[in-house]
């Protein structure tokens, strides 16, 4: 009888404990993000935090399986449970934080203004249309600064490659937004160039639900990761310079909670 009420007890406890992966890491990313995501000629995801979320897999001991979602769907896949955790060059906030779980930062970001030329810096955003990536940092920063700035109307959109083209062509005449991946997209598409950087002081690290069980074991392996070099190496392969000493590239990080 004692076997019988330990096994229900623990039968119990297994379908009201948050489920911990075990063989699996499902993860959710952008297709559009180079160079911290895309996909090859093979269909197959790339990039900075590609290599991470496979380093953080192995050391875990578990496989990986990345899923191809907006930007936006990666906040509704993180907080329903559908994916562990997503990747995408996601700020740390505390806005983001009330609703989600996120890892240490692992990459300190700035913004950046995108522009066809015909605009040079943020003072001469005044009044003219400008866009950026909808739910991303940028877009609260355009929010934040309109008045101050003096932009005329705003755009949102839903991918990266819109956005760049309506740069281009002048739809809209400037863009906010990551500024690496924006130089990283200067190189590859005429016509556009970051003319000015917007220092944010925050940084990018990796999502999970609210009260994931997931996190602390994810952010360990992080912090190894830095610890040992090997998200060094991970830099300098995506970003040709080597992370500077002292910046969330190299230093290990508690949890960032919300307040």
């Amino acid at each position: 009888m004692m076997i019988r009420l330990i096994a229900a007890s623990a039968l119990v406890l297994a379908m009201t404990t948050p489920t911990v992966f075990a063989e699996t890491l499902q993860v959710g990313a952008y297709p559009s993000n180079p160079p911290w995501e895309f996909k090859n000629e093979k269909s197959e995801f790339e990039g900075f935090e590609v290599d991470l979320v496979k380093e953080i897999a192995k050391r875990l001991g578990a496989d990986l399986a990345i899923s191809d979602l907006g930007f936006q769907a990666l906040f509704a896949a993180t907080a329903s449970g559908r994916i562990d955790m997503a990747i995408s060059s996601i700020t740390i906030t505390q806005e983001r934080l009330q609703n989600q779980d996120f890892t240490q930062g692992y990459y300190d970001s700035d913004l950046g203004l995108l522009t066809n030329g015909e605009v040079t810096n943020l003072d001469g955003m005044k009044g003219k249309p400008v866009g950026a990536l909808a739910s991303s940092v940028g877009e609260k920063w355009i929010s934040e600064n309109t008045a101050d700035k003096g932009f005329g109307e705003y755009k949102s959109y839903s991918d990266q490659q819109g956005l760049l083209l309506d740069t281009s062509n002048g739809r809209v005449a400037g863009a906010i937004g990551d500024i690496l991946g924006f130089e990283y997209a200067a190189e590859q598409m005429k016509g556009i160039k970051v003319v000015e950087r917007i220092k944010t002081g925050e940084s990018f690290g990796i999502m999970l639900p609210k009260g994931s069980p997931n996190l602390e074991r994810v952010n360990n392996a992080i912090s190894e990761i830095k610890k040992d070099g090997t998200l060094a190496k991970i830099y300098e392969k995506w970003l040709k310079v080597a992370p500077v000493e002292g910046t969330s590239s190299t230093t290990v990080l508690p949890i960032p909670k919300a307040e």
